[in-house]
């Protein structure tokens, strides 16, 4: 098999050493499971080859931009070739006239971003993964990230998609045209976490860079206070950039890791920006004002220079890595559910409440403008009884979010960790219909089997985090 893979891609670009295995065998969760290779492809033609060798040998194919997932998603756990995508990194093309840009899946996110400011533009999916997740990964997991709430994520910019599907047959899908007749199948790949194909070229729309924008750090009693001002913002029409909210227990995390500054007598923060023409901003903000007056803001800080903003930034953006930096393993589970708005207060009320009650700490910070809740919780991987309550306690949150009307992933995604949640959410009829489609792509689900969507009742493993065979 290493002997063929080195024939497509050279023998260079094939890596089967024990170090390379590990290191390519696990993403942001920590999961582990080794391939049986991995591989760095060059060009489509490349992938298309690797995928024709994978399937000639019976093996998975899974592919994985920079491991930021945090459901498991590039995790090969079921062995494999993995498909690295580092080496597809080019930036294509740029069309200011038609604000549209076309990358290799390998590009950072980060690097689009700088590339696209200096020209006046930028792209809308911001994962708090940016400085180092790719495009590629975006478009698989349909990543958001705080500016999701005025400009979607990352489906609503993605206009066509370069792939190879199984037997390596090489398809675009949509292209540059706004409007492309036929069924949405750029659409139905973006998101669909790898399971489908392996994605060699994105086309993306991007957006120019607001004329006016201002961040605003509001400091609040408590969560109730400062998700009850989210709730009236949108209720009165505004639209801001992004709102995020983090708890008092996440405030004084990021302060000590980052001395980001945060009030630490406040029981919340919200990191808001307005953005759009400048009358529209100057008006935005004064209404947006008035509304946290009205809901206990204690304090109000205000930045309209990229630095002082990129400081008022600093610790929302930080709140992961300062947590995993703040625990005595380094390992953070994080969650990802999310409930309409209007029941974020009672959704941290319960998490918190979870925690308590299996004798674990867990933070908050969410993506509050669209009832994106992120608890994170820190443990031991080695300790089984840590992972017994750990377990438990996710799937109580998960539980607790459907029974407000929620949904078990907002942005991270199903993955491998959530996959048999799926059944918490649809029926059998609608879960046999989303393997049909993938089928239809897929016959054999050789690409990232285990991901996504679970297979028939009869075939539940129950498997989850580090845990094998847990039920």
């Amino acid at each position: 098999m290493v002997a063929a893979l080195a024939a497509v891609v050279g023998a260079n670009h094939v890596l089967a050493g024990a170090a390379s295995l590990a290191a390519y065998s696990y993403d942001a969760t920590g999961l582990k499971r080794r391939p049986h290779a991995v591989v760095l492809p060059g060009s489509a033609q490349e992938v298309a080859g690797v995928v024709q060798v994978a399937e000639a040998f019976g093996l998975p194919v899974v592919p994985r931009g920079a491991g930021t997932s945090l459901s498991g998603g590039a995790v090969p756990v079921h062995g494999g070739v993995v498909i690295a995508t580092s080496r597809l990194n080019r930036i294509v093309s740029f069309n200011a006239k038609n604000r549209m840009v076309v990358v290799e899946p390998g590009v950072t996110n980060l690097r689009l971003q700088e590339f696209l400011r200096p020209r006046g533009f930028f792209f809308a999916a911001d994962p708090s993964s940016y400085r180092v997740s790719t495009i590629g990964g975006n478009v698989a997991e349909n990543a958001g990230g705080p500016h999701c709430l005025r400009y979607g994520v990352t489906t609503h910019h993605v206009l066509g998609l370069k792939v190879v599907l199984a037997g390596g047959r090489l398809v675009n899908l949509g292209g540059p045209a706004e409007d492309w007749p036929g069924y949405d199948l750029a659409g139905v790949l973006t998101g669909s976490e790898g399971t489908m194909g392996v994605v060699t070229e994105i086309t993306l729309r991007v957006l120019p860079l607001p004329q006016s924008s201002r961040t605003f750090l509001v400091a609040f009693p408590s969560v109730d206070d400062a998700a009850s001002a989210v709730s009236d913002m949108i209720a009165a029409q505004l639209l801001p950039g992004a709102i995020e909210l983090m708890d008092q227990p996440s405030i004084r995390l990021v302060n000590a890791a980052v001395g980001a500054g945060y009030p630490e007598e406040a029981g919340a923060v919200l990191v808001v920006d307005l953005e759009g023409l400048a009358g529209e901003v100057v008006a935005q903000a004064q209404i947006m004002r008035e509304i946290c007056q009205r809901h206990h803001a204690v304090s109000v800080d205000e930045a309209d220079d990229p630095v002082r903003q990129e400081a008022l930034w600093r610790g929302r953006r930080a709140h992961y890595g300062a947590m995993a930096r703040a625990t005595r393993t380094g390992h953070v589970w994080i969650q990802d559910v999310t409930v309409p708005r209007q029941h974020l207060p009672e959704m941290f009320r319960r998490v918190l409440a979870i925690g308590e009650r299996y004798g674990l700490h867990i933070d908050c910070a969410a993506h509050a403008g669209d009832g994106n809740l992120h608890p994170s919780i820190p443990f031991d991987p080695h300790d089984p009884d840590e992972l017994a309550r750990l377990y438990q306690a996710d799937q109580e949150i998960m539980a607790a979010c459907l029974a407000l009307g929620g949904s078990i992933t907002g942005e991270h995604g199903v993955g491998f960790e959530k996959i048999e949640n799926m059944r918490l959410m649809y029926g059998p009829s609608e879960l046999a219909m989303m393997r049909e489609v993938r089928r239809v792509f897929d016959p054999h689900e050789l690409f990232n089997p285990g991901k996504a969507v679970p297979g028939p009742a009869d075939e539940k493993r129950g498997v989850w985090l580090f845990a094998v065979d847990r039920t």
